[in-house]
């Protein structure tokens, strides 16, 4: 069974900046997709960016310009960096992998809480 571990969270001011890492239990390569979600109190969990094997990389409208995702596959690692951080990015962040061999499965991290403060 793949576990992934994440850490980097904690409470932050508004304008600051954190870095999530999360690691997985096996080789990177075999995850066509990562992604970060994250869910506020009371809301669903949401996509924040995706970033596939080939390094392309997508985000929710809301994180543009201030998110960025990445992965290093010699760690089987990925990240989101994130500044100018709003009090509404406060959730709890998830990683997720999803390997497509031999059958699709997602795989996902136990969250980690993101507290930004006004």
């Amino acid at each position: 069974q793949v576990q992934l571990v994440e850490s980097g969270g904690g409470l932050v001011q508004a304008g600051g900046s954190l870095s999530l890492s999360c690691a997985a239990s096996r080789s990177a390569f075999s995850f066509n997709v990562m992604a970060w979600y994250r869910q506020a109190p009371g809301e669903q969990r949401q996509l924040v960016a995706t970033i596939t094997r080939g390094g392309g990389t997508n985000y929710a409208d809301s994180v543009k310009g201030r998110f960025t995702i990445s992965r290093d596959n010699t760690k089987n690692t990925v990240y989101l960096q994130m500044n100018s951080l709003e009090p509404e990015d406060t959730g709890v962040y998830y990683c997720y992998m999803r390997s497509d061999y031999p059958i699709k499965t997602n795989f996902w991290g136990q969250g980690t809480q993101v507290t930004v403060s006004s």
